[in-house]
């Protein structure tokens, strides 16, 4: 195990390097020029040789070796990427303010998935071929044919004319405002649930139903064990291994389509950030917010691969 582990964070440093590089290189051959932006935000016109001294302050007329080698230093000195090239805040504290707001809204989808898909996923397998069976895939594949991002639109229409309700536009802190806080976050994260938990359902309920046609369940209820004993002591955990190997899938595919959604309820995150700074070409916020998801995915399926043999201890890494 230890071995294992070692390994795997060694994989750390070349992993982490190639999607710097990746970054790094999708950035540059992307059109658009940072200085020509700030500029023209500016009342009043002007002139080339503005533009090129702007450049030049900013660092966009180095070589790219060297501009790649200044910002992999900046985020290992602990400035992660130095500072927006538009508003010259620091990365550090953007990154601060905006990643526990994507962290907080990931945790609290994971927590409904768990909660709803897998006692969902666990009554279907025991309710085979029969009508609550057939409502819960129903369901499920419902959350599957619909986009999150269609999904989210409806909600916040629905809301409008129905309740006339439209969720607070203004980001409160969860250990400042937790009600306003939970307010906001709450919608974004039941749209996305609902799709991980159709997932998750579908799994679950696969998993189980082959776990309940082993030979050491049949021997179980034989020997006149109760139905709920023999899921809870000796089928559920035999079926958490493809279930923890797509939640883990999820959450990275989560960090990634906050984009679409934070930006639909007006949360403040990362994917927000990424989208501002697009449109603006900011390329040290969008690569540094880039490589803070890449590292959260790297470490999110380390968790996932060691949590295999707490699961199962009959799986070994020696």
């Amino acid at each position: 195990m230890k071995r294992y582990t070692t390994r795997r964070l060694l994989l750390f440093v070349p992993t982490l390097m190639a999607s710097s590089l990746i970054v790094f290189g999708i950035m540059n051959i992307l059109p658009g020029d940072v200085a020509l932006v700030i500029l023209a935000s500016e009342e009043g016109g002007f002139r080339e040789d503005e533009a090129e001294a702007l450049r030049e302050s900013l660092g966009l007329n180095d070589p790219l070796p060297v501009q790649y080698g200044k910002w992999v230093w900046s985020m290992l000195s602990g400035e992660f990427g130095g500072t927006s090239l538009e508003s010259r805040e620091p990365l550090r504290e953007i990154i601060a303010r905006r990643f526990p707001v994507t962290l907080e809204l990931a945790v609290l989808t994971m927590a409904i998935t768990l909660v709803v898909s897998l006692p969902l996923g666990v009554i279907a397998a025991l309710q085979q071929d029969k009508p609550l069976d057939y409502l819960i895939r129903s369901v499920s594949i419902l959350g599957l044919a619909m986009p999150n991002f269609w999904v989210a639109l409806l909600l916040i229409l629905g809301m409008v004319i129905f309740f006339n309700w439209v969720p607070p536009v203004i980001y409160r802190d969860l250990w400042e405002d937790p009600a306003s806080n939970l307010e906001l976050i709450i919608w974004p994260a039941l749209v996305v649930a609902w799709g991980f938990s159709s997932y998750l359902v579908r799994v679950t309920r696969a998993t189980m139903l082959e776990v309940l046609r082993q030979d050491y369940i049949r021997t179980a209820f034989s020997k006149g064990l109760t139905q709920k004993t023999i899921v809870t002591r000796h089928a559920f955990r035999n079926t958490l291994i493809p279930v923890v190997t797509l939640m883990g899938g999820h959450l990275d595919a989560l960090l990634a389509g906050s984009v679409i959604l934070e930006n639909v309820f007006g949360v403040p995150g990362v994917g927000q950030g990424i989208v501002g700074a697009a449109t603006s070409r900011d390329y040290p916020v969008i690569m540094s917010l880039a490589m803070i998801l890449v590292f959260f995915a790297l470490f999110v399926n380390l968790i996932i691969d060691l949590s295999y043999a707490v699961i199962d201890p009959r799986i070994s890494y020696e």
